[in-house]
């Protein structure tokens, strides 16, 4: 590969979707590395002031400050973006930072937003909390529901925001219908696909809008670093969330960003894996505990949708048990898999929803949300399958299940 092929759009939108992930974005300076160079610098200094002048008028493409752009950050976005089927991308310091910056980059006062009810509890935060300072509407239905989006849409309604899978219940959105629908009413869909990543499903072939991730997650993959993304169109990336990315600091450090690089070569290889391994493991489950929800299994009742939008079924899982006493219980008896609220790791993590990632939210909505008191969220990893079975048998024999 020459020094600039992986930047070339003419040459790497041919690529396929490994090969995008393993080299989309690299651009290699005189020295030839092979691997992505790492530029630990805050600023950039200029020949001339000319130059400078140039670069900030954006008549000239180099680099200016590491809050603009960083060359190790501008091969992530250009990895990403590919990856995602956008035309441009832009990375932030963590998943949360790139959900703001999605939503708030295009809200105002008076706007009104529809979002799913079934939500990462920090999401629901957002719509719940923070939008009712600034005098932006909400409404959250059940996503699932096809008829509930077009029954929310009000003559202000300027975005659908919706994960899917959704965070902890696995509820599964129509990416199709619920597009088109935004579309013909000129509403921005804002697509949180963190639980799926491109390598599973790219929301942009199904007509949205925007994409937005927590890197952390999968694309890291191995519990390292934070790391958000937001990709979409030129237009929007430029114009209305450059801006408010540029004012605001959200920006990622190019280590982070080196180290997501590196966590992308590795990407389809491990979601592959590891959802064989989560249908493999939640099928055990299925027969011992109260309710499943695995979109992976034919008996999620969004089996097929999730089977028309994902080309696998990801990692991540909850299942229920009888109440929170149970539920902790498990957890404690568990002796191989790690008991954290993180997901996407390569090592099998659970955790207990309700007191952890949905502490923040009132016990109305998590219920409203189906985040019960005895569910648990199981992220598989890609220790030996057999492994991780023996040790829930352990654990719900242990709680009497």
């Amino acid at each position: 590969m020459k020094r600039t092929t992986g930047t070339d759009r003419s040459i790497t939108a041919k690529w396929r979707p490994a090969t995008r992930a393993v080299r989309g974005g690299t651009w290699r300076s005189e020295q030839g590395e092979t691997s992505e160079a790492l530029f630990l610098t805050s600023g950039f200094s200029y020949d001339n002031a000319e130059t400078a002048a140039a670069r900030f008028r954006g008549e000239d493409p180099g680099m200016t400050y590491s809050r603009l752009q960083n060359p190790t950050v501008a091969m992530l976005e250009e990895r990403i973006a590919l990856m995602d089927g956008a035309e441009a991308c832009r990375v932030q310091a963590s998943g949360m930072a790139a959900m703001t910056a999605a939503l708030l980059c295009q809200l105002s006062h008076g706007d009104h937003v529809v979002a799913g009810r079934a939500a990462f509890g920090s999401c629901r935060w957002l719509v719940d909390q923070l939008f009712p300072r600034f005098g932006i509407q909400s409404t959250t239905i059940d996503a699932r529901d096809n008829a509930q989006w077009e029954a929310a849409i009000r003559p202000n309604t300027k975005v659908f925001f919706f994960e899917t899978p959704a965070n902890p219940t696995m509820d599964i959105v129509d990416l199709e219908f619920v597009c088109a629908l935004a579309r013909r009413h000129g509403i921005v869909t804002v697509v949180d696909n963190a639980f799926a990543t491109p390598a599973l499903q790219r929301p942009i072939e199904w007509g949205a809008d925007v994409v937005a991730y927590s890197a952390t997650k999968l694309m890291d993959g191995q519990g390292r670093v934070l790391a958000g993304a937001v990709s979409g169109s030129a237009e929007f990336i430029n114009n209305a969330l450059l801006p408010f990315q540029r004012n605001t600091g959200p920006n990622l450090a190019p280590f982070n960003a080196w180290v997501v690089l590196k966590g992308l070569e590795t990407l389809d290889l491990r979601v592959r894996r590891q959802s064989e391994n989560a249908v493999k493991v939640g099928a055990f489950l299925e027969k011992r505990v109260r309710r499943i929800n695995h979109p992976g299994l034919p008996s999620h009742p969004q089996y097929e949708l999730a089977v028309k939008q994902m080309d696998a079924c990801g990692s991540i899982f909850s299942f229920e048990v009888e109440d929170r006493a149970q539920a902790h219980g498990l957890l404690n008896a568990l002796q191989l898999i790690d008991i954290s609220n993180n997901i996407g790791d390569s090592r099998s993590l659970m955790c207990h929803n309700a007191s952890t990632t949905h502490y923040s939210v009132s016990a109305e909505a998590r219920e409203e949300m189906g985040v019960s008191e005895g569910m648990l969220r199981l992220n598989v990893g890609l220790e030996d399958p057999d492994d991780l079975i023996e040790d829930l048998d352990q654990a719900l024999k242990a709680v009497g299940l």
